[in-house]
């Protein structure tokens, strides 16, 4: 099973910072915000998720390298069958990351060329309050 790198930031980041608890409204937040990106993915919008991902996220890496990098992970897995939550942790710092507020999430998901796949998704509060991902690895 080949494992996917999408960008590089925040991979191996479960368990940073795990004690500094994040309410509800803000996991919940966080989810809502990372489920609505992908969307763009699942729709295949490789654009779009890329202009409405965090500013962290986009200075990681260029729109052409996002869409070169995600049509090679996504486009063999074929259409998304199901997508479940299968954990939201809270941190305040991650490796390679400025200090903030961010909730690593993983969704364990099924496709249509692929029978398991586990997503993980890292929302970031950006200054404005908004929820935007500022990384994305599936493996």
């Amino acid at each position: 099973m080949k494992r996917q790198l999408l960008p590089v930031l925040l991979a191996g980041c479960l368990c940073a910072n795990a004690g500094h608890a994040a309410s509800l409204p803000d996991i919940q937040a966080a989810d809502s915000a990372a489920r609505t990106w992908l969307a763009l993915i699942d729709s295949n919008d490789f654009a779009a998720s890329w202009q409405q991902a965090a500013a962290l996220f986009k200075s990681s890496i260029s729109q052409q390298q996002w869409l070169d990098a995600l049509h090679r992970a996504r486009t063999p897995l074929g259409k998304l069958q199901a997508r479940t939550l299968q954990s939201a942790v809270p941190a305040h710092t991650l490796p390679g990351a400025p200090p903030g507020d961010y909730v690593v999430i993983q969704y364990r998901a099924r496709f249509d060329n692929r029978a398991e796949a586990i997503e993980t998704v890292t929302p970031q509060r950006e200054a404005d309050g908004s929820w935007r991902v500022a990384g994305y690895f599936i493996n």
